[in-house]
C-alpha cells in the first residue's frame, strides 16, 4: 500500500461522516428504558425504547440551540433557534452549546438543511438551504419583512446512516418528551409540539407527569418541591423502586445524572439518615447513606457555567460543584418536609425486612416432626406431621404451671396437645433490638416450636398448615403477672405476624381466682372486681365459704380437665 493510501486526507465534514461516534455518538440503534410520554394515560411512563443515539443527539442539538437562546435573550417568548459558535471557553456561560459544533452537525446529519429568520427590527428576512449532507449550499436569499420576528430551522435527518427509512414511533416518542422537558426547563417561553401548546408552565406542572405514572400505589406520592435560587428547582418524593432521578444542566437531559443530582442527594442523605437512626436505633441494621438515597426521586433543573460531560451524548454531567458558579443549599424546610413526605417510612420499612430476613435465618425452611435442643418442651405426637393443625401448644407460666398441665394431659392425652414452661416474662420483642431477639433462646425455642417463619404472613387459613401447632393456649395466673405475661406472648405474635390473630390462633386456660361454698353450691369468680360485685348484692354472702387461689399450682385437684 502506498502512503497516500494508508494516510489518507479528509476533509472534517468527511471524518465527520465517517467517525460519528467522536460527534453525534453510536448512529446503531440500541433499546433502553427510556421516559416517554403516554398521551393516552397524560403522563410519563418508563418503558424500554429503541432508538439511534446519534439521531436524538442532533435532534436535541437543535432543541437545546433554542433553550440557549432564552438565556441570552429573556425577553423571548417563544423558542427561537440559536447556531452561534460557542468557542470562546473565557466566558462564562449557562448555555447547553459548547464545543461550536451543535447545529452543525445537524446540517451534516442531514439530507436537507434549512435556516430562516426574520427581524423587525432590521426590516428584513433570510433564507437559506443545505442538502446532502452539508455538501452543497444555496445562495442566501434576504429579502423585505416588516411584520415579524423569528427563527426557523427545518431539516430532514439522513435516516439511512441512522439504519431507518422512516421516523420511527419510539424516536418520535422521545422527540416530544424532550419538546415537555424544554417547556420545563425554559420558563416564561410558550412551547408548541405540533402546533398544539403544551399544557407544561412549570417544573412543577412537569414533575407531577413522572408522579402520575405511579399507577401502581394506593395514593398518590407526595413531591416536595424547593426553587433553592434563580439557577436551581429542585424536587423529591419517594420510590419504590430504587433511587431514580429526572435532571437538566442548561436544558440538556442528563438521563444518567452527574454531580449535580450528587450535590442535592448527598445533602439530603446527610440530613435523613440522623432521622432514620433514631427512629430504628434497635434495628440492629447498619445504615449508610447510599440506602438512604435507594428510597429517593430526585428532580434537578439548573443552570451551570460551561458544563462537561462525560461523552457526546450528555447523559452524564462531570463538572465539580466548585465549579458550578452557583451554589444549591437546601433549606431547613425542604429537608423536613422531605422527612415527612415517606421516605423515611420506606426507608424504616426496608430496615424492619432487612432484620425480619436476618432473623429468619434462624427459623427453619419447613416444619419438624421432632424436635431436638429445646429443655422442657413436651411437645405434642402429631406436631409437625400432617395432623398438626390440629394440635394445641399450652404455654404455662413457670414449672410447676406444667406440671398441673401434663397432669391434664393424662386426661386428654398426647396426641395433640404440648406444653412448653415459660421462664418468667416473655421478651417485649417491640422494645427489643433485632440482635436481642435473635439471642433470645425463649423467643428461638417458640418459634422452633411453633414452626414459625418470618417471611412467612400467614394471610390465609391454608398458611398455617405450614406451622406445627394450630393453636396457643396461654395458662397463667390470674395475677397482675399472669395477665403481663399473657399480653407479652400476644405482642410477640402481633408484632411479628399479626394475621396470626386474625386467624383466633390464641386461646386462654382460664382458673378462678376466688371460689365461694355454700353446702354443695360452688361459685368460681375470675376476678376480684367480679367478687366483690357479687359481696355487695348478696346479702349473707359471709355464710358462704370463700377460698383464694394465688395460682395455678393452688388449684390443686379443683382444676377442670381440658375437654
Amino acid at each position: 500500500l502506498s502512503v497516500e493510501r494508508i494516510y489518507q486526507k479528509k476533509t472534517q465534514l468527511e471524518h465527520i461522516l465517517l467517525r460519528p461516534d467522536s460527534y453525534i455518538g453510536s448512529t446503531v440503534k440500541t433499546t433502553q428504558m427510556m421516559w416517554v410520554l403516554d398521551e393516552e394515560q397524560g403522563c410519563m411512563v418508563n418503558r424500554e425504547v429503541t432508538f439511534s443515539p446519534g439521531l436524538y443527539k442532533i435532534f436535541d442539538e437543535i432543541l437545546v440551540n433554542a433553550a440557549d437562546n432564552k438565556v441570552r435573550d429573556p425577553t423571548m417568548s417563544c423558542i427561537k433557534v440559536d447556531i452561534d459558535p460557542n468557542y470562546d471557553d473565557s466566558e462564562r456561560k449557562v448555555t447547553g452549546g459548547r464545543n461550536g459544533y451543535g447545529a452543525k452537525l445537524c446540517n451534516i446529519f442531514s439530507t436537507k438543511f434549512i435556516v430562516e429568520t426574520s427581524s423587525k427590527e432590521y426590516k428584513k428576512s433570510f433564507r437559506q438551504m443545505w442538502i446532502d449532507n452539508m455538501t452543497k449550499t444555496s445562495e442566501p436569499k434576504i429579502s423585505v419583512n416588516k411584520d415579524e420576528d423569528f427563527t426557523s430551522i427545518t431539516f430532514y435527518p439522513d435516516l439511512h446512516r441512522f439504519g431507518m427509512t422512516e421516523l420511527e414511533s419510539d424516536t418520535v416518542a422521545l422527540f416530544q418528551r424532550r419538546a415537555y422537558d424544554l417547556a420545563a426547563t425554559t420558563s416564561g417561553v410558550k412551547v408548541f409540539l405540533n402546533g398544539k401548546r403544551l399544557p407544561i408552565k412549570s417544573f412543577v406542572d412537569y414533575v407531577d407527569l413522572y408522579i402520575k405514572s405511579n399507577k401502581e400505589a394506593d395514593t398518590q406520592l407526595k413531591v416536595v418541591y424547593e426553587t433553592v435560587n434563580p439557577r436551581w428547582q429542585v424536587a423529591v418524593a419517594p420510590s419504590s423502586s430504587g433511587f431514580q432521578q429526572v435532571s437538566f444542566v442548561n436544558s440538556i437531559a442528563t438521563t444518567k445524572g452527574g454531580k449535580h443530582v450528587d450535590l442535592v442527594a448527598d445533602q439530603l442523605n446527610n440530613k435523613l439518615i440522623e432521622i432514620v437512626k433514631k427512629k430504628s436505633g434497635k434495628s440492629g441494621v447498619q445504615i449508610k447513606p447510599f440506602q438512604i438515597k435507594n428510597h429517593q426521586w430526585i428532580f434537578v433543573n439548573c443552570l451551570i457555567e460551561n458544563p462537561t460531560f462525560d461523552s457526546q451524548t450528555k447523559e452524564f454531567m462531570t463538572l465539580q460543584p466548585k465549579s458550578f458558579g452557583s451554589t444549591c443549599n437546601l433549606s431547613e424546610k425542604f429537608v423536613t418536609q422531605a422527612s415527612k413526605c415517606g421516605i423515611i417510612e420506606s426507608v424504616l420499612s426496608w430496615v424492619r425486612f432487612k432484620a425480619m430476613e436476618k432473623m429468619d435465618k434462624q427459623c427453619h425452611k419447613s416444619k419438624h416432626v421432632r424436635l431436638k435442643g429445646i429443655p422442657k418442651l413436651d411437645d405434642a405426637n402429631n406436631a409437625g406431621t400432617k395432623n398438626s393443625s390440629t394440635c394445641t401448644l399450652i404455654l404455662t407460666e413457670g414449672d410447676s404451671a406444667k406440671s398441673l398441665a401434663v397432669a391434664g394431659l393424662g386426661v386428654v392425652g398426647r396426641d395433640n396437645y404440648g406444653v412448653f414452661p415459660l421462664r418468667g416474662k416473655l421478651l417485649n420483642v417491640r422494645e427489643a433490638s433485632s440482635k436481642q431477639i435473635m439471642e433470645n433462646a425463649e423467643i428461638n425455642a417458640l418459634i422452633k416450636i411453633l414452626g414459625l417463619q418470618y417471611k412467612n404472613k400467614y394471610e390465609s387459613p391454608d398458611s398455617l398448615r405450614d406451622l406445627r401447632y394450630g393453636k396457643i393456649m396461654i395458662m397463667t395466673d390470674q395475677d397482675q403477672d399472669g395477665s403481663h405475661i399473657k399480653g407479652l406472648v400476644i405482642n410477640f405474635l402481633h408484632n411479628n405476624w399479626p394475621n396470626l390473630l386474625k386467624h383466633n390462633v390464641i386461646e386462654e386456660f382460664i382458673t378462678p381466682i376466688v371460689k365461694v361454698f355454700k353446702g354443695k353450691q360452688e361459685v368460681p369468680f375470675y376476678s376480684l372486681p367480679e367478687f366483690e360485685e357479687w359481696q355487695k348484692t348478696t346479702p349473707n354472702w359471709h355464710t358462704w365459704r370463700v377460698k383464694y387461689y394465688k395460682g395455678l399450682s393452688h388449684l390443686g385437684h379443683d382444676i377442670v380437665p381440658i375437654e
